[in-house]
């Protein structure tokens, strides 16, 4: 038995010279930089090579003792022929046996343990593939088995990467063998623009077709094979901070993360309840949390050691998952030259890239680009933008904004006063928010044939208020917080028709919808209608930094500025350049990677998933729309009784109201898609949410 402070982790490649001996080096310079104690073990090397005394010394072993001097090294068989470990062992009449390697690495490793607080991090390198026969009758694979540990997969980033990959998980999984993810690693630099797009796309790929994610990727570093040693330093310093976020992705077997402690975990959770303030609760009685410690993919990592699976993209903007290596990356590289700048009076190439990819993807009629620090200010400043508008134009009878009932915008005033006024969250305001016009709900659901009744009902309500009705809002297709409801295309269509008969602008907020969440690319692509103002966020920046964007056509940014005007709106934080670049690496993963299919089978997923709960006698409604799925009850849940049973089940769902839905991360698996939607089953069955 290994003690709760140790970690052991098998390393293996997905062929010969993919790069896990410099991946193997690098982890343990950056555990050792970590604080880690750190023992790496070579149970089989070939190619061996005679020091001064003729004794067989590991090659491999040498590079990490360069990279990682304060680190154990231990080599257990050594033999001199440069080949396969069965045929080397042959050569030398000395047979191996998987069996024979598995307990003396266990021997080794319980020699090495140290105890107390101390973290023991044992990194095993294994020899060639997955498949690499040890004996005539055993592979790598074998001894992977017998050990039990995790796997950390090394795919080398070159032609072919994406076949080796993918038919080495699919060992891992033949074995059950745990796999926390991949790193890509570049041998040598890329000689062409054709070879750069294949090493961008391969980690994609890999990781959406294997259903791993990318842990990290390690680039070409020509200075780790440097004469000079300083060079050589430095080389691995560069290395181990790009592979220092694969440790706290792992899992240790205590659920300690790797990371230093500032509470233990009562005194955090005790000085959390009695100070901090946490949305929609009680400062004096709050609800229960559960702190966390670190995410990866669709997992979020508990301090107990629990891994919950996220149906909630932490409130629908992690699409891509957690720490996408991708996102981490344009992160730390932005980080490094310039976290901050105002926006006034300045500019950097952050936003102007991402400005340009916005405008590439919107509908074309949208022209100029407002970065916002949050979806509550989008809306606000979607709203300023349309009475500004008309102010500057010299109508200044329209003051006023109109919408339907059962819409979410905002937290914000201006967003508040364009919520439900009666049964959403805001109407404790009511009395003192802006006066705002309101339609009856499109009542015509998304999957039923259309019904213009709720056509007529907002055509009478705008008739009757059209001279002073400065602009339209709407969610388009699905209206979140307020209450999860899909309504027809054909309504969004209809309402677009009647802005433009009557002369109102149409904002859309898709900050919820926005970035494939509904199978589209953005929800008013259901309809064919292009908005006068647009608004983005959440799903903007992939959930890394907080980041929104009101997008405005040509006509509404000229009548604003006729006559030297200017758009009465600044956040301190607008156009954060570590914000554009997370956000602009964001959608560079979505015009290339499969959100689309992801979507789909997400939605097939929840489809199958969710149909039993139609029959439990309390539910209202299921209903799916690409990558959402709701469970509507008959009155409202037990927030805090069911947000427990489901965190025992293993997932993180936060229902509210009625509704019990889910909104999981784009790289969701079927199975976790099946385990969500298993507990929201159970839940009901056993009456958890009452």
């Amino acid at each position: 038995m290994r003690p709760d402070n140790t970690l052991c982790l098998c390393i293996a490649g997905t062929d010969t010279d993919a790069g896990k001996t410099v991946v193997t080096a690098a982890l343990a310079r950056a555990a050792m930089a970590a604080g880690l104690r750190t023992l790496v073990i070579k149970p089989v090397q070939t190619g061996s090579v005679p020091d001064a005394q003729n004794k067989p010394q590991a090659p491999d072993l040498a590079v990490c003792r360069e990279a990682a001097p304060g680190a154990d090294t231990r080599a257990l068989f050594l033999f001199a022929a440069a080949c396969s470990p069965h045929l080397a062992a042959r050569i030398e009449d000395r047979p191996l046996a998987a069996r024979e390697l598995a307990e003396e690495v266990t021997r080794t490793v319980r020699e090495w343990i140290a105890p107390g607080p101390c973290r023991n991090l044992v990194l095993l390198e294994g020899a060639g593939g997955l498949l690499t026969p040890i004996s005539e009758s055993e592979t790598l694979g074998d001894l992977f088995a017998l050990l039990n540990w995790p796997v950390l997969l090394v795919a080398a980033n070159r032609l072919g990467a994406v076949n080796h990959a993918l038919l080495s998980l699919e060992a891992l999984r033949s074995r059950d063998l745990a796999c926390p993810g991949f790193i890509m690693a570049e041998g040598q630099e890329a000689r062409s623009e054709l070879e750069r797009t294949i090493r961008r796309d391969n980690p994609l790929i890999i990781a959406g077709l294997g259903k791993k994610p990318c842990l990290a990727e390690l680039p070409y570093m020509p200075g780790l094979n440097a004469p000079c040693s300083s060079e050589r330093q430095t080389a691995w310093d560069q290395a181990a901070r790009s592979l220092a976020p694969v440790l706290e992705a792992l899992e240790w077997r205590g659920g300690a993360p790797i990371q230093p402690d500032n509470f233990d975990n009562a005194d955090l959770l005790r000085f959390d309840r009695e100070h901090l303030w946490h949305p929609y609760t009680s400062a004096l009685r709050p609800l229960r949390v559960w702190e966390a410690t670190g995410s990866h993919g669709s997992r979020i990592r508990l301090r107990d050691g629990r891994e919950l699976i996220d149906g909630m993209a932490s409130w629908w903007c992690a699409i891509h998952g957690y720490r996408h290596p991708a996102l981490m990356r344009a992160l730390q590289t932005q980080a490094e030259t310039l976290p901050h700048v105002m926006f006034g009076g300045l500019t950097h190439a952050p936003a102007v890239r991402l400005g340009q990819r916005l405008l590439d993807m919107v509908p074309a009629t949208l022209e100029h680009v407002f970065f916002a620090d949050s979806g509550s200010v989008a809306v606000e400043a979607a709203l300023k933008m349309a009475l500004q508008y008309w102010q500057a134009t010299g109508d200044t009878r329209r003051t006023r904004i109109l919408t339907v009932r059962g819409g979410y915008h905002g937290d914000t005033l201006g967003a508040m006063s364009v919520c439900d006024p009666e049964n959403g969250m805001h109407a404790l305001f009511s009395g003192i928010l802006p006066r705002q016009i309101f339609a009856p709900r499109p009542e015509c659901r998304f999957d039923a044939p259309y019904d213009p009744a709720s056509e007529r009902a907002f055509a009478e309500v705008l008739a009757a208020h059209a001279d002073s009705v400065a602009a339209v809002i709407l969610e388009p297709i699905v209206q979140g917080a307020g209450g999860m409801w899909f309504y027809h295309p054909d309504f969004l269509r209809a309402v677009h028709g009647l802005c433009k008969q009557h002369g109102c602008l149409l904002i859309l907020d898709e900050i919820a919808t926005g970035f494939g969440r509904t199978g589209r690319l953005f929800a008013c692509e259901h309809a064919e209608v292009e908005p006068d103002i647009l608004c983005l966020g959440k799903g903007l920046s992939g959930g890394v930094l907080t980041l929104a964007a009101t997008l405005a056509t040509r006509e509404v940014a000229e009548g604003i500025s006729r006559d030297g005007g200017v758009f009465m709106h600044g956040p301190t934080f607008m156009a954060n350049p570590l914000a554009c670049a997370v956000a602009e690496a964001s959608l560079e993963l979505i015009a290339g990677g499969t959100w689309q299919a992801d979507v789909a089978r997400l939605e097939t997923g929840l489809r199958q998933g969710l149909a039993p709960c139609a029959r439990q006698p309390d539910v209202a409604d299921v209903r799916v729309l690409g990558a959402i799925g709701v469970v509507e009850m008959r009155r409202a849940v037990n927030m805090e009784r069911l947000q427990s049973f489901f965190v025992d089940q293993g997932v993180w769902i936060r229902p509210f109201g009625k509704l019990i839905y889910l909104m999981p991360p784009y790289v969701a698996t079927d199975d976790d898609i099946a385990a969500l939607c298993t507990a929201v089953y159970r839940a009901l069955d056993q009456g958890m949410w009452r």
